[in-house]
C-alpha cells in the first residue's frame, strides 16, 4: 500500500541530524523545529522529536507520533503536535496526548498546522495563547513552569485520554496514513514476553 504523504525525497533532521522523508508536513515540521531553536532558544538536546506514543482502546493499540516534547530540567514542559488543518479539531487529541506521554499534566500543549498555532493550558484546556510568536521562549517557558505542581495522572484518566486519542488519531484517520502504526494481538504478544 503506498503511504498517506507524497514523498519527495530525503531531508535531515535540524533536530536529530537523521535522515527522514521528505514530505509537504516534513518540512513545516523542520521550519517548526528550526524556529524553536533559532527564535525561540530552545536547545536542541531539550526537544524530542517525533516521540512515539502507545494508544489504546480495549484491545485495540496504535502508537502514535507527538511531534515533539519541550524538556527544562528533567521535566516535559511542553507538547506540540503539528497536524494540517484546522486548529480546533485538534485541540482534544493534543490536550490528551499531553496526559499520555508522561506520568504526570504537561503544562503547555502547542497545536499547530504550521501556518498558525494556539497555545493551550495542559490542565484547563483553556487557550492561552495564539499564532507562532505566543509559543513561549526557552526562559519564558522555564518562568511559567517554575511554580508547576505536575500533577500525576490518574491510571482511570489515562485509559480515557488514551480512548479520546485513539479514536481522534486511529479511527478518524485516513486508511493509508502510514504515520500511524496499529498493533495486531501477535505483535503485542510478542512485545509482552
Amino acid at each position: 500500500m503506498n503511504g498517506h504523504h507524497l514523498i519527495l525525497g530525503e531531508l535531515v533532521d535540524y533536530i536529530s541530524g537523521e535522515i527522514v522523508k521528505d514530505t509537504h508536513d516534513e518540512r513545516y515540521r523542520q521550519k517548526i523545529a528550526q524556529f524553536l531553536v533559532e527564535e525561540k532558544r530552545y536547545f536542541k538536546k531539550e526537544i524530542t522529536p517525533r516521540f512515539d506514543l502507545l494508544i489504546k482502546a480495549d484491545d485495540n493499540r496504535a502508537v502514535i507520533k507527538v511531534d515533539f516534547l519541550i524538556t527544562l530540567k528533567n521535566k516535559i514542559c511542553m507538547l506540540i503536535k503539528y497536524s494540517p488543518g484546522s486548529l480546533v479539531t485538534r485541540h482534544r487529541p493534543s490536550l490528551a496526548a499531553s496526559r499520555l506521554v508522561s506520568p504526570y499534566q504537561i503544562p503547555l500543549v502547542v497545536v499547530t498546522n504550521g501556518e498558525d498555532a494556539d497555545i493551550l493550558d495542559g490542565r484547563s484546556g483553556n487557550v492561552v495563547g495564539s499564532g507562532f510568536e505566543a509559543i513561549p521562549t526557552r526562559s519564558g517557558l522555564s518562568q511559567k513552569t517554575a511554580q508547576n505542581q505536575f500533577d500525576i495522572i490518574t491510571q482511570k484518566r489515562a485509559d480515557q485520554e488514551s480512548r479520546i486519542m485513539y479514536a481522534f488519531e486511529v479511527d478518524g484517520s485516513c486508511p493509508c496514513d502510514d504515520t500511524i502504526c496499529k498493533i495486531s494481538d501477535n505483535e503485542i504478544n510478542r512485545t509482552d514476553s
